[in-house]
């Protein structure tokens, strides 16, 4: 379970990484803890992330972003769509450096953020657009798709499946309400010659798992 620490003064504490964090990331893990300093001190300044999420940093959004690791190739090209404040494109760039990630946001001041937090962690495997996923149709296909907090499945499902390569896949990450999403985006995933499989990812800092699901061509 996720550790929230309170001061004297009962401001709550932002939290901090276990050892299982540590070894989720192993040598990324250094360069995932800066980005978490960043989102600390500019996070909330620039809009990018509620000041009640900042005490959940790690477990809500760092670790959450890493339950895609295990569903991206070895090689090949990763778009992230709806990127926002990074999660969880840059999260995936940092801990998979031999992949090459484009993310899509079409908000300037997040896109902003994130050429800022690609600058100074250094990262040489990523591409920013400022761009909604509708906007980069006809422009490329990518080998995984992945989103977060963007739309749900049946939306998702449209706005992406142009932009997947033949034998890609959509990566999405959802909650626990991933099976009824699945369900309800049927038709969709039918119209798209998709099918979906929901994978439920424990996570290594509470007692609540990510669901993944993971739609590819048949």
């Amino acid at each position: 379970m996720a550790a929230e620490f309170t001061d004297d003064t009962g401001v709550i504490e932002p939290e901090i990484p276990t050892q299982a964090v540590r070894d989720l990331f192993g040598v990324a893990f250094g360069q995932v803890e800066e980005f978490a300093r960043l989102l600390e001190d500019e996070g909330e300044l620039r809009g990018l992330i509620g000041p009640r999420e900042l005490p959940r940093l790690w477990s809500r959004h760092l670790v959450n972003s890493a339950a895609i690791l295990g569903f991206l190739p070895k090689k090949g090209q990763v778009l992230d769509i709806g990127s926002g404040a990074g999660f969880p494109g840059i999260v995936a760039a940092i801990a998979r450096p031999n992949l090459d990630f484009h993310l899509a946001e079409p908000m300037q001041r997040r896109c902003e953020w994130l050429y800022d937090v690609v600058d100074h962690l250094g990262l040489d495997n990523v591409t920013i657009h400022q761009a909604r996923a509708e906007e980069l149709r006809g422009k490329g296909k990518a080998d995984v798709v992945t989103a977060r907090a963007v739309a749900n499945m049946s939306k998702l499902i449209r706005m992406t499946s142009k932009l997947i390569a033949p034998g890609g896949s959509l990566v999405a990450l959802k909650g626990r309400r991933a099976p009824i999403e699945v369900e309800e985006a049927s038709i969709e995933l039918k119209r798209h010659h998709l099918g979906a499989a929901i994978h439920e990812v424990p996570s290594v800092m509470e007692d609540e798992a990510t669901f993944v699901v993971v739609c590819r061509r048949i």
